[in-house]
């Protein structure tokens, strides 16, 4: 494939992943589908949607923009051969422990620093009952600043591997699909029962409290640094 159609490939699967996100907010915020699995009693206010899009939409543009011109000039770097399920699963799971690590150090500073927290982490913080989009309801640097966790795993991987097309696109859709879900604000019983594995609930109670369960994906970094929450 050339690096225009990988390009291509990889911003159908941002569209679609945050099409999936929109939907379900929408569901979420204007529907009682999912009212009986809220986290949380306090009531949503949809007229919050339409007043945190322009920030929303401007940060998935550029989350297009900058992976549009990293992937046109560097997709020369992904190895493109059908995988073995081993290689996959391995590489998949390499690239979120790295992130997961960086993205635990990360936020957990933006909590215990003072002046990052009132100037930058407290616009998401905004969303005490998040929904879905939010997770992308950030400060701009914030954002760019905490996806460089995922290039760091696959600058990390490439030293012991290539780091193969397929895994990083399944990385790509798992992780924003991860993020619209530990935002929904819902039960989520299937992630309940993956060890180790942090549940909707998990970061939920983060945006409750406004401190503490700073891990995104794998719960043991809370566990390990003793900042795990306990519900009232």
């Amino acid at each position: 494939m050339s690096n225009v159609t990988i390009t291509i490939i990889t911003i159908c699967i941002a569209l679609v992943s945050n099409a999936i996100g929109l939907v379900y907010s929408w569901l979420i915020l204007y529907t009682d589908v999912f009212r009986k699995y809220r986290l949380q009693g306090k009531k949503y206010k949809p007229e919050l949607f339409l007043q945190r899009l322009p920030l929303i939409s401007f940060n998935i543009i550029i989350l297009l923009i900058v992976t549009a011109v990293s992937l046109y000039f560097l997709a020369g770097i992904f190895e493109q051969s059908v995988p073995s399920v081993w290689v996959f699963c391995f590489q998949v799971f390499f690239i979120f422990f790295v992130d997961d690590i960086y993205f635990y150090v990360m936020h957990r500073a933006m909590h215990e620093n003072k002046f990052l927290l009132r100037k930058i982490h407290y616009i998401h913080h905004r969303a005490i009952t998040p929904f879905p989009l939010e997770y992308i309801y950030v400060h701009p640097l914030e954002w760019f600043i905490g996806s460089f966790g995922s290039f760091l795993g696959i600058i990390l991987l490439m030293l012991f591997m290539p780091v193969n097309l397929y895994a990083f696109w399944a990385y790509a859709a798992l992780r924003n699909l991860h993020e619209i879900d530990i935002h929904s604000g819902l039960e989520s019983p299937l992630s309940n029962m993956i060890p180790l594995f942090s549940p909707t609930e998990h970061h939920d109670l983060h945006h409750e409290k406004v401190k503490g369960n700073y891990a995104s994906t794998l719960n043991i970094w809370d566990r390990v640094f003793g900042t795990t929450l306990k519900k009232d």
